[in-house]
């Protein structure tokens, strides 16, 4: 019987400091939104009112720039509380801008794992059927989740592919040498 307690939810996990944990995502979202302003510096008010519109934070009313949607992430930052699908609809708005704009995005990997463990409980059932009984693992960042062979690809490709931004899913992951500590 004491060896059923491993298998249960957060039970004997090794003791670590969780005072990051949180469900408010008002500094990854301000991150996002910074990332925004970076890419549209010199852009046009409507590809600014685009991306306030597409990552629905239209509660932070006329940005006008980008400038302005820079002055609103302290807006962001300090205000209400923000959601995981807020973070979602933000990050997907962004990856929509990069590609639009051509450029690479800088989002972090623990922003990228958020929405994409989001993603893959909210994606279009097409897209949760091709990730559905495996567990997707993220090649440049230290993030995996859920359970079966895996799949595999960098953060931003994962993300992408769950937010309904491309249409490459992450691949079958290559089989590790027997005796890899990692497996």
């Amino acid at each position: 019987m004491p060896d059923l307690a491993r298998f249960l939810p957060l039970s004997n996990r090794p003791k670590a400091d969780e005072a990051g944990v949180t469900s408010d995502r008002r500094r990854p979202l301000a991150a996002v939104v910074a990332e925004a302003a970076r890419l549209l510096d010199g852009a046009s008010v409507p590809r600014v009112d685009a991306f306030v519109r597409e990552a629905r934070l239209t509660d932070l009313g006329t940005v006008g720039d980008a400038a302005g949607l820079r002055a609103a992430t302290a807006a962001i930052a300090e205000g209400r509380k923000r959601s995981t699908k807020a973070l979602a609809r933000a990050v997907r708005a962004l990856l929509l801008l990069a590609d639009e704009v051509g450029e690479t995005p800088r989002i972090d990997g623990t922003t990228l794992g958020i929405v994409s463990l989001y993603g893959a409980t909210a994606a279009p059932l097409e897209r949760r059927a091709v990730i559905q009984g495996h567990a997707l693992r993220a090649t440049d960042a230290e993030w995996e989740f859920g359970r079966g062979p895996a799949l595999e690809g960098t953060a931003l490709d994962i993300a992408r592919f769950v937010l309904a931004v491309s249409d490459v899913p992450p691949r079958p992951a290559a089989p590790r040498p027997a005796g890899d500590p990692s497996s």
